[in-house]
């Protein structure tokens, strides 16, 4: 029988989904008229679309949403392993 290995103390900083909701907030920005407008963040071929910023802006939150759901449930899962209550 092997020893179960255990759990690592959960960092916020380790999980992607807030790395993603950084990057699409930062892409947002640039996207900004005075910035660089729709031109400067829009896929190559893609078609001309009104309000891609706040398109990608609605991503960085629904990612943060998942970074901060998915957090919880690791710490609550250390939380269970370590006993802390």
């Amino acid at each position: 029988m092997s020893a179960k290995k255990p759990l690592p103390e959960p960092k916020w900083w380790k999980n992607t989904f807030f790395w993603i909701s950084g990057i699409l907030v930062i892409i947002g920005f640039i996207g900004l008229p005075f910035l660089g407008g729709d031109q400067a963040i829009r896929d190559p071929g893609q078609l001309p679309e009104n309000n891609l910023v706040l398109i990608y802006w609605l991503a960085a939150v629904i990612m943060l949403v998942n970074g901060v759901l998915s957090h919880r449930n690791t710490v609550m899962e250390y939380e269970d392993e370590k006993g802390i209550e």
